[in-house]
């Protein structure tokens, strides 16, 4: 599979906590190996290996081998289009917002 070609939605991906934990955790550092990670949740190495894969498919990680060890990277590309739809709907409340405020106030000066 190429990098580049993601088989999930980025959603879908960061839907579940642990994902988004992992995701967490891989921004704070270059990469991290899966013997690493896993102590930092309550659940196994096949586990963490298995959420990992699904960051993987959405194109939020990359991993490369260095010797027996698989490490893992961000790769925070794909999370512009969560970005943008969060900004969207931010937009859209405080436009709704004010608009509230503003009647809000009218009617407060009618009365």
């Amino acid at each position: 599979m190429s990098h580049n070609l993601a088989v999930r939605d980025v959603f879908d991906a960061i839907a579940d906590p642990t994902r988004r934990e992992l995701i967490r955790l891989l921004a704070d550092t270059s990469e991290l190996p899966l013997h690493e990670l896993t102590p930092r949740f309550e659940m196994g190495r096949t586990a963490v290996s298995k959420h990992l894969t699904i960051l993987k498919e959405a194109g939020l990680v990359r991993d490369r081998k260095v010797g027996r060890e698989t490490r893992f990277r961000l790769h925070a590309a794909p999370l512009r289009e969560v970005q943008d739809w969060v900004s969207f709907y931010d937009k859209f409340w405080r436009m709704n917002l004010l608009r509230l405020d503003q009647l809000l106030k009218e009617e407060d000066e009618t009365t």
